[in-house]
């Protein structure tokens, strides 16, 4: 014996798009541009003579790894 379901006839959904205006995406674009080049410079430039904190090598130092990992020198 079989038995024979009859499938539910199914409604096709429709996807969510966010509401996304040209002043939300700017914003979101400045932000990230300024956050990348925060950690670019903190992880190539931070060091010596433009150095935002001086003579003080404790941000050189806890990067120090990730710098020769990217190819910054800095010896």
């Amino acid at each position: 014996m079989t038995s024979s379901t009859s499938a539910a006839p199914t409604k096709a959904r429709a996807l969510a798009v966010p509401d996304v205006s040209a002043a939300s995406t700017a914003l979101w674009l400045t932000l990230t541009v300024m956050i990348a080049a925060l950690a670019y410079y903190f992880l190539g430039y931070d060091q010596g003579a433009v150095s935002v904190f001086g003579s003080d090598t404790h941000i050189h130092e806890f990067i120090h790894d990730s710098r020769h990992f990217l190819g910054f020198p800095c010896h």
